[in-house]
């Protein structure tokens, strides 16, 4: 029997390389005849960089830059290279991620990109045909301000002063000079990997639905996404580029709106980036089975998330499907022949503190009852 472990973190608990090396061990200790190829995913979020520099068999290097409120955090780049030739890997998770601000010092009116930016730039240098920017899981919704300011845009008010980072300032925003960008950038692809597809502004937008996560209250996320809709206008002035409604700009607070008018990027699913890297696909249609998961299964699992892509490449190939999960959520039901949901089966409890260990426990039990 041919084997994909192919699971995503297990957020908080248990990395994807770590979770697909417990698939793997389980389904050996109970079936050792199988051949079990590990193919840990992501969806273009934090945990990206671990992912594809392990597939890529790729390096890191460590950077200083500032984090989303000014503060020095150091932050990694991965660097590679790929069959479309040398790849950096930037994680803005890294940089300008929530999880580096407590929740008392979160401001969603300032927060920056201003260190994502700085990553990119210590990335360019490295002169790679491509750079590949992993948006998800940030603290600002700055519109990708700061990270124009990183590699040498300026964003100027009526009185052509430099705005301060953030963005409730965005409001004030009255041209863009992108004169000044880094030659760095010149002749790099810029890429980047995202696993939603909101548009900037509106209902839908970076403010109104990811806001409140970040700590924005409802006057606040009036106010940044007043901001988001003034950027998205100077950049079409000024630029000539209409980013509003392109699918993705939304991302990581506006990030993917930035990326698109200030580095010429292109947005793509987060997912597919990775699979391409990994070569997943020809891996699930040689496998018998393909094995996934997450730490939370939800209804937005199916809807561009990595287990979901693993998911439907198991099906378009005729191959078992199993899902091993910390937790499914109420009401619902996995497209899968097996469904482990290590809560329903252990406690919620004992799925946090012990999850590699019931990871592999789980796909243990899966693989015997396979061989009956």
């Amino acid at each position: 029997m041919r084997v994909v472990a192919a699971p995503d973190k297990f957020k908080g608990t248990l990395t994807a390389p770590r979770a697909a090396a417990a698939v793997a061990r389980g389904w050996r200790r109970a079936d050792p005849s199988a051949t079990v190829v590990e193919l840990p995913v992501a969806d273009g979020g934090d945990g990206t960089l671990d992912v594809l520099v392990a597939a890529l068999g790729g390096r890191r290097e460590r950077v200083e830059v500032r984090g989303p409120m000014g503060e020095p955090v150091g932050a990694e780049i991965g660097l590679a290279s790929s069959a479309e030739g040398s790849v950096a890997v930037v994680e803005m998770a890294r940089a300008s991620g929530l999880e580096l601000v407590p929740p008392e010092r979160r401001d969603p009116l300032r927060a920056s990109t201003f260190g994502t930016g700085e990553l990119i730039l210590a990335a360019a240098r490295h002169r790679p045909d491509r750079i590949l920017v992993c948006i998800g899981g940030s603290a600002t919704t700055d519109g990708g301000a700061g990270m124009a300011q990183a590699v040498g845009i300026r964003l100027l008010d009526a009185d052509g002063t430099d705005l301060p980072p953030g963005g409730e300032a965005l409001r004030r925003l009255a041209s863009v000079d992108a004169s000044g960008r880094a030659p760095e950038l010149r002749g790099i692809e810029v890429v980047v990997a995202s696993d939603v597809d909101n548009p900037l502004t509106g209902p839908r937008g970076a403010a109104a639905v990811y806001g409140p996560q970040k700590g924005a209250g409802p006057d606040e996320v009036g106010i940044l996404d007043e901001g988001l809709g003034r950027c998205a206008a100077v950049i079409r002035d000024d630029l000539g580029i209409e980013v509003r409604e392109v699918p993705g700009a939304g991302a990581a607070g506006g990030l993917g709106a930035g990326l698109v008018a200030f580095l010429g990027a292109r947005i793509r699913p987060g997912f597919d980036v990775v699979a391409e890297a990994l070569g997943l696909a020809g891996a699930v249609a040689d496998a018998d089975v393909a094995v996934t998961g997450e730490g939370r299964f939800d209804e937005q699992t199916e809807r561009g998330k990595a287990p979901g892509g693993v998911i439907r490449m198991a099906r378009e190939a005729g191959c078992r499907r199993v899902i091993i999960c910390g937790q499914v959520a109420d009401g619902v039901r996995p497209d899968a022949d097996v469904v482990v949901d290590l809560s329903a089966r252990w406690g919620v409890e004992e799925a946090t503190a012990r999850a590699e260990e019931l990871v592999e426990e789980a796909a243990a039990g899966v693989a015997a009852e396979a061989r009956r």
